[in-house]
């Protein structure tokens, strides 16, 4: 078979899953919404009651997966790309500590404080690019994707700066959705279950529906937890696995801010639009706030402040440090090109299981 049509047909197998719940969705608002509501429920107040509140549900619930599976993840600035003369100049280079020179050369004046083990500025080999912090190469999208948290198959996209918050909102309202059905089809449940009605022409509707949102809503309440946890903490997944490097080495809360700033990061100042699938980050993508670059300047040769949109907190945008050990051995290609290799799925499905 031509590479073209795997191609092709991986690209169909990805939309197995978007397809699985979408088509869940579409069964279970025929099962809630006329099984349940209009030949189930006896009382019209009731009836009114529970459509008033599940419609909005289910369009903000439709709205944030929309948006999770179709927002672009957000693509590597130019001026982070190496020019031909720069990756033949890299290449050229067979000493360790010759390429990582010449990468420090090149990272100078790019706004990055995320380090390799040996102490050099992030490269990835298959985009030709410095990676800009808290970036990644996603070897399932083939590019270096900002600020990644993972690869989704529920969402046949990557999770990262672009569309995280949709994400949260996705698990929240997912959530939310599974509940509500839950709790209000389970006096009806438990009559069908008990054979104290007659209505077999939607009893299985109503009980099955009510075994699908238990079954997804307890999924759904480990998983949303540990991304609100991650939220609260300014961590990815990746990040809560595998903690960033800065020059003074290794630290899981490096780009902690505090409870409220880091939910700031990702949900932005306006509070009109926290639960809303809209963007409303003030960042970029790029360049990300640290506490040490106001409280510990010394830990970095050369910074350059920009504004910080209010909450007191500046950007370092250049770093220079000293090289320390090899660029390119084994320990700095898999901790950070492992990644593009697949690696970080199989340490993420070992951790967190999607159901």
């Amino acid at each position: 078979m031509a590479p073209a049509a795997v191609r092709v047909c991986c690209a169909c197998v990805r939309w197995f899953p978007v397809v699985f719940i979408t088509a869940v969705v579409v069964w279970s608002y025929y099962a809630y919404v006329v099984a349940l509501c209009v030949y189930t429920v006896p009382s019209i107040a009731e009836k009114v009651l529970y459509l008033l509140i599940y419609h909005p549900i289910l369009v903000l619930f439709l709205w944030a997966y929309a948006k999770t599976i179709f927002t672009d993840v957000g693509s590597v600035p130019r001026s982070f790309y190496l020019t031909v003369q720069e990756i033949n100049r890299l290449e050229r280079e067979r000493g360790e500590e010759a390429q990582k020179n010449i990468l420090l050369e090149l990272a100078k004046d790019k706004p990055i404080l995320n380090r390799t083990h040996a102490g050099s500025a992030r490269y990835c080999e298959k985009c030709k690019c410095i990676k800009p912090d808290r970036a990644h190469h996603c070897s399932v999208c083939g590019q270096c994707v900002l600020k990644m948290d993972h690869h989704c198959p529920w969402v046949n996209n990557c999770v990262g700066f672009t569309n995280y918050k949709y994400f949260v909102l996705f698990l929240g309202y997912g959530l939310l959705y599974c509940l509500f059905i839950a709790f209000t089809s389970l006096k009806y449940f438990i009559e069908f279950w008990t054979g104290g009605s007659s209505k077999e022409a939607v009893k299985f509707h109503v009980l099955f529906v009510f075994f699908v949102a238990m079954m997804f809503g307890i999924s759904l309440i480990s998983l949303f937890g540990y991304h609100i946890y991650l939220t609260c903490s300014n961590r990815s997944t990746l990040e809560s696995f595998r903690s960033p490097i800065f020059q003074t080495g290794s630290d899981k809360n490096g780009f902690s801010l505090g409870k409220l700033n880091n939910f700031k990061e990702v949900f932005g100042e306006r509070k009109l639009f926290w639960f809303l699938p809209i963007f409303s980050s003030d960042r970029d993508g790029v360049s990300f706030p640290t506490l040490k670059s106001q409280t510990n300047s010394n830990s970095y040769q050369t910074m350059a402040q920009t504004p910080s949109f209010g909450d007191g907190i500046a950007y370092p945008t250049r770093t220079v440090d000293i090289p320390s050990d090899g660029l390119l051995g084994d320990r700095q290609r898999w901790m950070e090109e492992g990644d593009a290799d697949g690696d970080y799925n199989s340490h993420f499905n070992k951790a967190v299981s999607y159901r």
